[in-house]
């Protein structure tokens, strides 16, 4: 019987942004949605993450 092998190398997730309120509270509700086995909230948080918005400063 085959099956599929186990992914080598999962993919990263995305890294929230320093001092951003957004982004501290969804790394904080994917890490209790880890531990409760909610994955799919994980993978929303993550894209949550990925996509929100964040103003550069210009330099000056």
């Amino acid at each position: 019987m085959d099956t599929a092998p186990a992914d080598p190398a999962p993919k990263r997730e995305p890294v929230p942004v320093p001092e951003c309120d957004v982004c501290e509270l969804l790394a904080r509700d994917r890490e209790t949605a880890r531990a409760d086995g909610r994955f799919l909230t994980v993978r929303s948080c993550n894209a949550v993450i990925a996509g929100h918005p964040h103003q550069r400063k210009s330099a000056r």
